[in-house]
């Protein structure tokens, strides 16, 4: 499971607070913990007004690479401003995200195409959200025609299939299993990803059903997820689940993780 860890986001009532109180040691501190607990890329998403938005994100970058060498998510809603920060960051990383929407596709894909950079892609377009699993593989088709365009390697692509809130789905998540179970079956290099907090939305206990919700995805296929790697019980369901589905052999990753305090009954110093 490829783990972009979630937790420097402006949205976040604390991270806002440090955000807007230039609490660098803050930011410093949670960039580390999100790298040691196991994260293959720190997402930094500012989440503040337009007008600072870029150098607010340039000096989040700038304090995550103070503590660590894990590649950056630069993530915006805005592409021009992923495309602008990309030249803040020291190894390439992953942009977060594009779509079928305007001309996101357009202004990253020319960026990334003869580097090593990932980018997230969503399953939309300017229509919305699809809400059935045909409209969804209509758009990852576009997606990939633009991908092989640009020479893009399946392989640097997360897909989103869009994970929506459980609480007001008809069909649980039947549509997002069967467009992940499609996306792998056609290229089984390329990644699923997804933001694991947005199914449980205005439910109680979220914990639980996100925990729940990973479970089943990663048995559909899903292999990258932004969540908060932080969360011990949900780093040893992933790792749990990995080892049940027979991607850890003899259960040494399993083994190992628990090993290093990254689940479990947390050890004492």
């Amino acid at each position: 499971m490829i783990i972009i860890g979630e937790k420097i986001n402006g949205a976040i009532p604390s991270v806002a607070k440090a955000i807007a109180a230039k609490d660098a040691d803050f930011i410093r501190n949670l960039a580390k913990a999100q790298s040691d607990a196991g994260s293959a890329f720190i997402d930094v998403c500012a989440s503040v007004e337009n007008s600072i938005e870029l150098e607010t994100i340039k000096w989040l970058i700038d304090l995550v690479q103070e503590v660590t060498d894990t590649p950056i998510a630069i993530d915006s809603p805005n592409v021009r401003i992923c495309a602008e920060a990309m030249k803040f960051c020291r190894k390439p990383g992953l942009i977060n995200s594009v779509s079928m929407e305007g001309d996101k596709i357009e202004v990253v894909f020319p960026l990334i195409a003869d580097s090593k950079w990932e980018c997230v892609a969503l399953l939309c377009d300017d229509t919305g959200i699809p809400q059935d699993s045909e409209k969804r593989l209509e758009v990852f088709a576009g997606i990939m025609k633009k991908a092989k365009e640009y020479n893009i390697d399946p392989s640097r692509l997360h897909i989103d299939p869009l994970v929506q809130m459980l609480c007001t789905s008809e069909d649980g998540i039947n549509t997002v299993v069967e467009v992940i179970k499609e996306i792998k079956k056609q290229y089984p290099n390329i990644h699923v990803t997804g933001g694991a907090s947005n199914i449980s939305y205005n439910l109680p206990v979220r914990k639980l059903v996100n925990q729940a919700f990973l479970v089943l995805a990663i048995n559909s296929g899903m292999d990258s997820g932004i969540i908060n790697p932080l969360n011990r019980d949900m780093m040893g369901m992933i790792y749990a689940t990995e080892a049940l589905l027979g991607q850890d052999e003899y259960c040494m990753e399993y083994i190992g993780a628990y090993r290093e305090d990254k689940f479990g009954p947390q050890k004492l110093a």
